[in-house]
């Protein structure tokens, strides 16, 4: 087998253990990701990737989910929206992703406390993002 053909090789092992592990959903679990319990107290979660502070258009939620009556279906979308670029990052519990998207959402948005745990909900693999 020629170098390259054994680079090659590897190289498309990489990207097919890339593709079957990134996930469309979004996992329930980032819901409840603000409520540590146990040993996760103890440890401490890696800093976001992702910066939600400066450069992610929050107006897609703020623009299309709006109280006093909060639809689910309308909210629950321009969450998807929002999210599902980022799922990989926000599912992953070991980061503080998920609450910082959280609370920035929520410093634009000003929604009540669980709106988007308790209105969107697709599966027991948490939210399709297939579509986005």
């Amino acid at each position: 087998m020629s170098s390259y053909t054994f680079f090659s090789s590897i190289l498309y092992f990489l990207l097919l253990a890339t593709l079957v592990s990134s996930s469309p959903f979004i996992t329930d679990d980032i819901f409840g990701s603000g409520a540590s319990s146990g040993r996760s107290l103890l440890q401490a979660r890696k800093a976001c990737r992702v910066n939600f502070e400066n450069f992610k258009n929050y107006t897609i939620l703020t623009g299309q989910c709006k109280g006093p009556k909060y639809a689910p279906k309308v909210c629950c979308e321009s969450f998807k929206q929002f999210a599902c670029p980022f799922a990989e990052e926000i599912s992953d519990l070991t980061t503080d992703c998920a609450n910082v998207m959280f609370s920035y959402i929520n410093l634009h948005g000003k929604y009540p406390t669980g709106l988007f745990a308790k209105h969107c909900k697709e599966g027991k693999e948490g939210l399709d993002c297939g579509y986005y």
